[in-house]
Formats: C-alpha cells, structure tokens, sequence
C-alpha cells in the first residue's frame, strides 16, 4: 500500500513539474498540446492519438494538431519481449517461431511489431503489447480524473470542453484497443466485408497464436502507399489506385458501416495489384439509422436543401440545450450557400468540415461516436489521396457514389409500400374533411370552440414576454395600491400623516413610486 502511494506520489510530482514547465495555468494553444503529451509520455501520446478523433469534444484546431502525432518511444529490449512471448504461450520461443527479428519493425506507446517466421515456415509480423501498459494507463487515467476539476479552469479551453468526458472517452478506446482480440475481430468482420472486392484485402490473422496481448498476422510483403516513385516504376498507376482506394472507403462507410478509423499512407500497402489496409484496430462503425441519415445528409447538401439537412442534423445529433431554430437554419444556409457555388475541385473537406462542426458547437449539438470518428477518417482520406494523385477530389467521388447508389442502397419495393400506405391514409383523412369543417362551424356557431397554438420562441422572445409579464404585475399591484388607499383614506384610522391615514399614506407613495417607473421605461421605450 505505501509502495503504491509513493509510486503514485512521485508520478503525481513528475506530472505537475511537466505541467508547470508548460505554463498550463496560462492556458495550453493547440499547437503547445502535442509538446505536453508528449513530455507527459507513451500513455499521453496514445491519448492525444485518440483525442485526435473526436472532434466533437475537442475544438477541430486542437484535433488537427493531436493528429500530428507520432509515437515516438524507446523500443522494448529483445529480453523483454522473449519474456511477454513465453509467459503468453507457457513454452519456449524457439517452438513457436523458427525466426524472431530482434529489431523491431515499428515500436509504438501500446505495443511494438517485429517480423518473424513460425515453425512451419509461414512469414509473420507479430505485434506484442508492452508490459504494464494497462497499469501505467489507469493509474494515469486515475490521476488525471483528480486533476481534471483543476484543467477546466484553463483560460482557453476550460470553458468548452468537459474533461472528465474527455477521459472517459479515451480511455474506453485505449482499453478496446489494447484487447488485440478487438483487432483480430475486426480483421475478419473486414475481410468478410470485402470478400469480393478483387483489388481489397488485409492481412490474415494467426488466431492459434494470438492472444489480448499478442497478435499474430500473415507478412504483407509490399510497397508502403506513399512510396509513389517506387509503385511507379513498377508500372502502378497512382490515379487508379487513388480512385479504387477512395470508392473502397466510401463502400466501408455507406454499404458496409464499418470502415478503418485511420486512414493514413502508414496503415495502407500495395501488394500484387491490391489495396491491403493494415492496423484494423481502430474501426468506426455506423448503425443502419446512421447511415441512412448520413446518406440522406449528403443528398441534402448536393441538393442544397437546407430544411432537409437541419431536420437531419437534429434526428442524428443530441441537442445539450434548447434549440434556436431560426438562427441554426440560417447558419446551415449560410453554409450550403458557402459551398454550393464552389467547383469540387476547389472544395476543402477539412475546411467543410471545422465549419460545420463550428456551427454544431455553438448550438450544442453532439454527434454520435461513429460520426465524429468518420468526419476525421474523412479528412484524413483526403489528405491520403492527394499523396497519390493530387487530382482526385474525395467529395466528388463520394457524392457520386451516392448518386448514382441511391437506389441499391434504399429498398424500393419497402419504400414504394410506404407510398401507397401514406396516400391510402391521406384519402381516408381527405374524406373525413367535410363532416370536420361541419363540425367545427357548429362548435363555432355555438360558442364553445378551441384553438390550440404551439408557438416556439427564441430566447430573446422569452426575454421579452418575461419583462412584458413583469411590468404588467406592477401595473397591477400599483392600481391595487391605489385602490386600497383611497378606500383606507375614507376611515378614521390612526395614525395619519397630512390628515391620511398612514397605511393608506404609505399606500399612495408605493403606488406612485411604481406608476412613475413605469411611465419612465415606457417613455424610454418611445
């Protein structure tokens, strides 16, 4: 127990020195954020990477600079991995793997990949999870959820962003990402996804050997996709392989409503003619209602219909407060008339897409988790394509997708039922008309009808009709201070001031005092 204190006190130290170095009570900008995490060490980085997708709790200048972000950690000793690897399988290394690479590949802040070949000769990469990550993450999500009454108070951010939801966030995905059996289901839910699509696959995963802190998966013997020059020369071309990549990640968004959470150049190789998406840990994933209203989303930005798009927003999003509905319609038209004039070669996703999500914000509208992690993997596909071919535009090929899916992706036989369901009742409604307006006239001619009005106000009408409300009962209580003057005025009660009975004296100047600062407001008002 004091072991683990001191342990906890000397990281809590390490800590605020880190912070103190960074000047944090002074506000953090988002170009300074990266720096700290990265000073705070592998589990902060981790946590920035995470932060990066979630541009719905983090301001989007503040994403882009967390998805700057490379982990950059030393590489675990080649002891210390034979030890995780034997502890995991209960036996030597030399019977699972005829060759084991002591260098690794790549070594990240949960885990590091080394290449290596299994005793039937099968060529493998094998990603090992470091050893404590899982402690040394908790025990730094416990502290900061300490600290977290404190972060809120930072000039720039504390206001607008709910720390401790922050954190929760992060760690929900740290955690599901490092369970490597999460990556290894993924894996296969994605090949079986795109199973017939002939120039798409991912690597095989060895599930014999693979375990929540060991994955083993087939080599990909290929070329980076970033490796331009290199495809070149051996006779790719870059623009096709730009167009089959961007249609691929809109089929995983609108047919699949599974698809890779991060796709940049490093998670992408192609390999004998195929697209291999790699590291399918992180994967968004979007409900059938989701993606029907993403789809119907876009129809409604091509179509620049803003009435459509505002319904859309408010059945996909959660409202954290009342709506004004006039002022959101007017910024979502503002938007479509932003962009409907451009050329989709001259339209910027990212730029689309912080405007967007500026005008979320300040209605306090929250997406889903699947759509804040689509916005960034959407910008960040962009960023991909203009690596490959500078020419391709990912906005014109998605809306194309759409367009031209629209009836594959809608059940025409469902929808058309829909149809001659709503007509049949609205002929059934449509012959009830005549007796109603009979009805209605009689109630009139009676005297006992109703009319019952719903009226949405903005909050500067409520303000208004408070004042309003207000200054009517003034006016009110005045009068019935008058009123009960002048009938206490004709007694003889005692005491009496200036021949009037001092209630009734004390009456009169209430009621003058409130009847003068009426006439001044209202002579105000004009």
């Amino acid at each position: 127990m004091g072991k683990n204190a001191s342990s906890d006190n000397k990281r809590v130290t390490e800590i605020i020195g880190i912070l103190r170095k960074h000047r944090i009570v002074s506000g953090i900008s988002a170009e300074e954020l990266p720096l700290l995490l990265e000073d705070l060490g592998p589990t902060f980085v981790k946590m920035g990477q995470i932060m990066s997708m979630q541009p719905n709790i983090l301001p989007v200048e503040y994403c882009n600079e967390l998805a700057k972000l490379r982990a950059n950690v030393t590489s675990m000793s080649i002891e210390e991995v034979q030890g995780i690897l034997e502890d995991e399988y209960g036996t030597e290394l030399h019977k699972i793997f005829a060759e084991f690479e002591a260098v690794p590949l790549g070594a990240a802040s949960m885990a590091q990949v080394h290449r290596a070949e299994l005793v039937d000769g099968t060529e493998v990469v094998v990603k090992i999870q470091r050893l404590g990550i899982y402690d040394t993450m908790s025990k730094d999500i416990v502290l900061l959820k300490k600290a977290a009454r404190l972060l809120k108070y930072t000039p720039k951010i504390g206001g607008i962003i709910d720390f401790e939801m922050v954190i929760d966030e992060m760690w929900a995905a740290a955690k599901e990402e490092m369970d490597f059996t999460v990556e290894a289901t993924n894996t296969k839910e994605f090949y079986d996804n795109n199973v017939e699509v002939v120039f798409v696959t991912c690597p095989k995963i060895m599930t014999d050997y693979s375990t929540i802190r060991v994955l083993v998966m087939e080599y990909v013997k290929g070329y980076p996709i970033n490796q331009v020059e290199t495809l070149m020369e051996n006779g790719y071309n870059m623009e096709e392989i730009g167009m089959k990549l961007a249609y691929n990640f809109v089929k995983q968004v609108i047919e699949d409503g599974f698809f890779h959470g991060d796709p940049h150049t490093g998670n992408i190789i192609i390999r004998g003619g195929q697209i291999v998406w790699i590291d399918l840990g992180m994967m968004g994933r979007l409900s059938s209602r989701d993606r029907k209203i993403f789809f119907e989303a876009i129809m409604a930005v091509v179509e620049n219909d803003t009435i459509k798009l505002k319904d859309l927003v408010l059945s996909l999003g959660k409202c954290k407060g009342k709506i004004d509905h006039l002022q959101l319609s007017s910024d979502l038209d503002n938007l479509l008339s932003k962009y409907a004039a451009m050329d989709f070669h001259n339209m910027d996703l990212t730029e689309l897409s912080d405007d967007f999500l500026t005008i979320l914000k300040e209605h306090r509208i929250a997406m889903p988790k699947g759509i804040s992690m689509l916005g960034r993997s959407m910008i960040t596909i962009q960023g991909t394509l203009r690596e490959l071919s500078p020419q391709i535009n990912f906005i014109e090929i998605l809306t194309s997708f759409v367009s031209n899916d629209f009836v594959k992706f809608f059940d025409v036989k469902k929808e058309l039922g829909k149809v001659v369901k709503s007509t049949y009742f609205s002929f059934q409604k449509s012959l009830e008309i005549p007796s109603q307006i009979s009805d209605l006239l009689k109630m009139l001619n009676k005297g006992i009808s109703k009319i019952n009005l719903e009226v949405n106000m903005t909050d500067e009408m409520n303000t208004k009709l408070e004042k309003m409300i207000n200054k009517l009962v003034i006016t009110i209580m005045s009068a019935a201070l008058l009123l009960g003057s002048s009938l206490i005025s004709t007694t003889n009660m005692q005491p009496k001031i200036l021949g009037i009975p001092a209630i009734g004296f004390a009456g009169f100047v209430i009621s003058f005092v409130l009847g003068s600062w009426l006439v001044i407001k209202i002579v105000r008002k004009k």
